[in-house]
């Protein structure tokens, strides 16, 4: 089962992805993850990607295409995988495409457990209004030490700027002040969306309301029941 992840920044799609992992077994790729990683890092493709995500801007295709495609050859995506943060333009779904058609064709064995790959089973959108995803990101802090997440609305720290798991310093994201969110969003309904329609031509977009409190007590129970129905199909 091979699935892509569709929704702005901050709808939530990594703790969706969680869910979907630990019920369906198969990995989450992030390519956000995959990138924070190299910066941290500070390896050359990492300075080069801290770039754009300082500014609030896309990262190059040929940067991430490269990334992703070795990721994906991992033996944990054997039985499928899902993909966060990519892609995200039209381009980038005809490459993706190109690249899994590649991975089919490029001479492996027919024994080799990668020749399956052809493409995307379904893509899930999630979505949430800009108002919903500006307070979300806004408000959110993570700890500097073990990377717990806080909220300044919805999971207030007992005490301000400091974890309460390892009493470790809250920050802020670069990418998630005010002014880069916007320009976040703005990227995202300029290049982004169009993918609904790209998908949704192909008969495998599905639509996942996702405006719900991330700290509501049936919060799990609800989204997880709409995840599947969106892939009743495939179990």
């Amino acid at each position: 089962m091979k699935i892509i992840l569709l929704g702005s920044p901050g709808v939530g799609k990594g703790t969706y992805a969680s869910f979907i992992k630990e019920k369906y077994k198969i990995p989450h790729i992030s390519t956000g993850d995959l990138f924070r990683e190299a910066m941290k890092n500070e390896t050359e493709l990492g300075k080069k990607a801290k770039e754009y995500y300082d500014a609030g801007k896309l990262v190059p295709d040929d940067l991430t295409i490269q990334i992703l495609g070795e990721r994906i050859k991992r033996p944990d995506c054997e039985k499928g995988f899902m993909l966060d943060g990519f892609p995200r333009t039209i381009a980038q779904a005809e490459a993706l495409e190109k690249m899994l058609g590649n991975m089919e064709i490029s001479g492996m064995p027919k024994t080799d457990k990668f020749s399956s790959i052809a493409k995307i089973d379904v893509a899930i959108n999630f979505y949430a209004s800009d108002k919903v995803i500006m307070q979300r990101l806004g408000g959110r802090r993570i700890c500097k030490n073990c990377g717990s997440i806080f909220h300044l609305v919805n999971r207030i720290p007992k005490k301000p700027g400091i974890c309460d798991e390892c009493g470790g310093e809250l920050y802020q994201r670069a990418d998630e002040v005010p002014e880069i969110i916007k320009k976040r969003l703005n990227t995202y309904h300029e290049q982004t969306k169009p993918l609904e329609d790209y998908y949704k031509n192909k008969g495998i977009l599905k639509e996942i309301r996702a405006e719900t409190d991330m700290n509501a007590p049936t919060f799990k129970e609800d989204i997880l029941d709409k995840i599947d129905e969106a892939l009743d199909q495939f179990k």
